[in-house]
């Protein structure tokens, strides 16, 4: 019995001395955990809010960097507070979708010029806009998947009442939820999501792997259960697809997902067009 349990050990390690093998994990695990979330921006009509919080992850990285801290740690607190501001100010005097703008391209560009600042150290700033998913490493799997798990747990137990809290608002009060609170939670969920995912897919192109998916599941689905659960679906089928088309192609691994998502996206929008009204 421990022998068998030792050479189990050593297959799962030697597996994950193959690269892409690490890197199929890293997208599972990004897609698991965007999934959910992902169908949360779609119904609130969030897709700016995701690309303020993703562009705001360069100037993490530029303060990680220059504080000698973990990377995760810089962009999980920047992103965090991007979003906190951004959930701050709606419905204040701008338009939601012009103050997203403003904030989400000043975000990028602060922290592209923070970037410039950094003296003596080496970075490659294409890894972080568009993701470097072939050189995860097995430190990086565990934030992966403990950023994905943590994601999935918040977001079961508070799954009634953040979808309450979406569809309906009155009904969320008059039932005893705090709307701002469930905001709170798809915040501090959507934080940990762009932190987990800049390593993957970069910061350009995290907004995608959130909103593509579950944009591809809604027509196909009935429930709301049911299209978190086809964008998980979809999130993963490409990851899987998109490093494959990548190694056979030698394309960039990251555009490749996204662009595997958008075909499978197409390919929804034509099957629900089919179907009888």
């Amino acid at each position: 019995m421990t022998t068998i349990i030792i050479t189990t050990m050593t297959m799962s390690t030697t597996m994950l001395d193959d690269f892409l093998i690490r890197a199929t994990l890293a997208g599972l695990g990004v897609a698991l955990a965007a999934a959910p979330l992902g169908c949360f921006v779609v119904w609130r009509r969030m897709a700016y809010f995701g690309d303020a919080t993703a562009h705001a992850a360069v100037l993490g990285v530029a303060l990680s960097l220059a504080l000698s801290t973990s990377i995760f740690a810089g962009v999980l607190v920047v992103s965090l507070i991007m979003a906190l501001v951004v959930s701050g100010l709606s419905g204040r005097t701008l338009a939601m979708d012009t103050m997203l703008g403003v904030l989400s391209h000043s975000a990028l560009a602060l922290g592209l010029v923070a970037v410039s600042f950094l003296q003596g150290v080496r970075i490659d700033l294409m890894a972080y806009l568009f993701g470097d998913i072939l050189a995860v490493g097995r430190g990086d799997l565990v934030v992966i998947w403990g950023g994905a798990l943590l994601v999935l747990a918040m977001t079961m137990l508070r799954w009634q009442a953040l979808l309450t809290a979406t569809l309906n608002p009155d009904l969320a009060y008059a039932g005893g939820l705090n709307p701002k609170a469930e905001q709170l939670v798809l915040t501090l969920s959507l934080a940990i999501v762009v932190a987990v995912a800049i390593k993957v897919v970069g910061v350009l192109l995290i907004a995608a792997m959130l909103i593509i998916p579950a944009a591809g599941a809604r027509p196909l689905s009935r429930t709301p259960e049911g299209m978190a659960v086809k964008a998980a679906i979809i999130g993963a089928v490409s990851a899987v697809l998109g490093l494959q088309a990548s190694a056979l192609y030698d394309t960039p691994a990251g555009p490749s997902i996204v662009c595997v998502a958008a075909a499978i996206f197409a390919l929804s929008q034509g099957v629900a067009s089919l179907r009888p009204s």
